[in-house]
């Protein structure tokens, strides 16, 4: 999962923005928005997907009792609305800027479709990134639904180790440098920021981790 998700790794926004191929660069330019700014609602059409180029994008849509899910949060290299490439029409999520420095690169599903269409393993990229991204969903949705807030975050932390962690070389622990605030992982994992502060500081006292703004130890003996 690792190759796929990070920008560093795959270099995702060198393969897929338009930028980068002759034939679409003349009519492409980049989105800028600010904290909060909406890039789409829910119901709008779907016609285009987009990567992130910098900043921070969340997805997310209101339940029933007018309550905001968040589906996901996602960084620098990353791709969101990808559906549209599968035949949705309209979209069944939100997807907001949360960072005051948010540049995107929207890419028409038209445009995608020739890209795909032309070249075989930039196609197989796609479809295998969606691939991952739909399952991991569905893995933090069953969290939400079927977990109790601990377990939830134990879990999130251990999917964090696979996204960001490495292990130290002196002790074996787990360093995880993640691009996340607290109140995003409380997002995340269906909380509140002052109950997510309460279960950390319980797996500090436990001896499970130790944690600072951007970084995470998980001990060797929970790891």
């Amino acid at each position: 999962m690792k190759s796929l998700w990070f920008f560093e790794d795959t270099n995702l926004f060198k393969i897929l923005c338009p930028h980068k191929f002759k034939a679409y660069k003349v009519n492409h330019d980049f989105d800028s928005y600010k904290k909060q700014d909406y890039i789409y609602f829910e119901e709008d059409s779907a016609t285009k997907v987009y990567l992130i180029e910098k900043g921070k994008v969340k997805l997310g849509y209101y339940n029933e009792d007018g309550e905001e899910v968040v589906k996901a949060i996602l960084t620098r290299g990353e791709l969101f609305g990808e559906t549209a490439i599968l035949g949705e029409s309209k979209r069944e999520e939100f997807a907001m800027s949360i960072d005051n420095t948010t540049s995107i690169c929207p890419i028409g599903v038209e445009t995608m479709h020739n890209l795909m269409r032309d070249n075989q393993t930039f196609s197989f990229k796609v479809y295998k990134f969606i691939g991952f991204k739909l399952k991991k969903l569905e893995r933090r949705l069953q969290l939400l639904l079927f977990k109790d807030t601990k377990t939830r975050l134990l879990e999130f932390l251990h999917e964090l180790c696979t996204d960001y962690g490495y292990d130290c070389e002196k002790t074996g622990d787990k360093i995880i440098h993640h691009p996340y605030t607290q109140k995003d992982i409380a997002s995340l994992i269906g909380t509140s920021r002052p109950t997510l502060n309460i279960l950390l500081n319980e797996l500090k006292e436990e001896n499970v981790i130790e944690f600072s703004r951007k970084e995470i130890r998980i001990y060797k003996k929970t790891a």
